[in-house]
C-alpha cells in the first residue's frame, strides 16, 4: 500500500489559515529517546578544536568554510556565550552546543529513519508535495541560560525555490515553554508573501532587503509538549527568544522543498 496523506481537512484549514500547525504526540517516547541518545553519542565523539559559533544576529559569521561545508556534513556549532575571554569553554561541550547540522537526515541512520518515515511523508503528501526533498536538518539544543535568540525570519528567505515551496518540520524532543525559548509566530503572516531573501554573491552573503520591524504584540507563543510536531509554512514569520531557564529545549528540525515543477535558486 502506498503512502497516504495523514492530515485532516480541519488540520489543513488551520495550517492554511495560520501558517503553522501543531500535531501533538507525533513522535513516541521511543523515537525521542533514540534521537537524543544518538545525539549524545555524536557529541561524545566530537573534537571541538575546529569550532564555529552560530548566530542569527551576525550573518557575517556564516561565511566561514565550516558553515558552507556543513550542508553535506554533520557539523557542530557553539553558542555565542559558550566561550570565555580566553577562548576556552565555560562549561562542558554538551552544554555549549547551539546546534548540529545540516545533513543529519542524509548521513545518520537514526535521524534519516525518522525524517524519511512514512509518518513524515504522509504530512508532505497532505500538503500537496509531489517530489519532496529534505534540504537541511538540524538538532537544536537551546541550552539552559545561554541558548541564543533566533530573530524573526521566514524560511523561504534562505531556502528559496521558484515558486516557493519550503515547509519547516520542527519536532520537540523536550517540552518547549515560555521560559526555555519556545517558538513564537505571527499567525497568518505567511499570506503576505516573502519579505526578503538571503543571497550568496561574489563578496559573500547578504540580505537583499533590510529587516522589517515587527510589533511583538503580533506574535503568539507556540508552547508544545515533547513529541509534538510543528509544521511551519515557508513564509511564516517566526522566532524564538533566549533560554533564560535552567532547562534545555531540544528539538529536531528539517526543511523540505518540492522538486516537481519548482526550481532551486543557485544563489541560495
Amino acid at each position: 500500500m502506498g503512502i497516504t496523506g495523514t492530515l485532516s481537512s480541519d488540520q489543513l484549514d488551520s495550517f492554511n489559515s495560520q501558517g503553522y500547525l501543531v500535531i501533538e504526540s507525533f513522535a513516541n517516547p521511543e523515537d525521542i529517546e533514540s534521537m537524543m541518545k544518538r545525539m549524545n553519542k555524536l557529541l561524545d565523539d566530537f573534537d571541538y578544536t575546529n569550532v564555529s559559533v552560530f548566530s542569527t544576529k551576525n550573518q557575517r559569521k556564516v561565511t566561514d568554510d565550516y558553515f558552507y561545508q556543513s550542508a553535506e556534513n554533520i557539523s557542530f556549532f557553539f553558542e555565542e556565550k559558550a566561550f570565555g575571554d580566553d577562548g576556552s569553554l565555560k562549561q562542558p561541550k554538551q552544554l555549549s552546543i547551539n546546534k548540529v547540522g545540516h545533513a543529519l537526515h542524509e548521513l545518520d541512520p537514526v535521524f534519516k529513519g525518522f525524517s524519511s518515515s512514512e509518518k513524515c511523508s504522509g504530512l508532505l503528501l497532505s500538503l500537496g508535495y509531489k517530489k519532496p526533498v529534505i534540504i537541511q536538518s538540524m538538532y537544536i539544543f537551546k541550552q539552559p541560560g545561554i541558548g541564543g535568540e533566533v530573530v524573526p525570519h521566514q524560511d523561504n528567505s534562505f531556502l528559496y525555490t521558484e515558486p516557493t515551496t519550503c515547509t519547516g518540520m520542527w519536532l520537540a524532543l523536550e517540552d518547549a515553554t515560555l521560559l526555555n525559548g519556545c517558538l513564537w509566530a505571527i499567525p497568518g503572516s505567511h499570506k503576505n508573501g516573502l519579505v526578503r531573501r538571503f543571497l550568496r554573491g561574489e563578496n559573500g552573503v547578504y540580505f537583499d532587503q533590510p529587516s522589517p520591524s515587527y510589533d511583538q504584540k503580533d506574535f503568539v507563543p507556540i508552547e508544545v509538549k515533547a513529541g509534538s510536531m510543528v509544521l511551519i509554512h515557508g513564509d511564516l514569520i517566526h522566532q524564538s527568544f533566549e533560554n533564560q531557564s535552567l532547562k534545555s529545549r531540544h528539538a529536531y528540525s528539517w526543511h523540505v522543498v518540492d522538486t516537481d515543477g519548482c526550481k532551486w535558486a543557485p544563489e541560495n
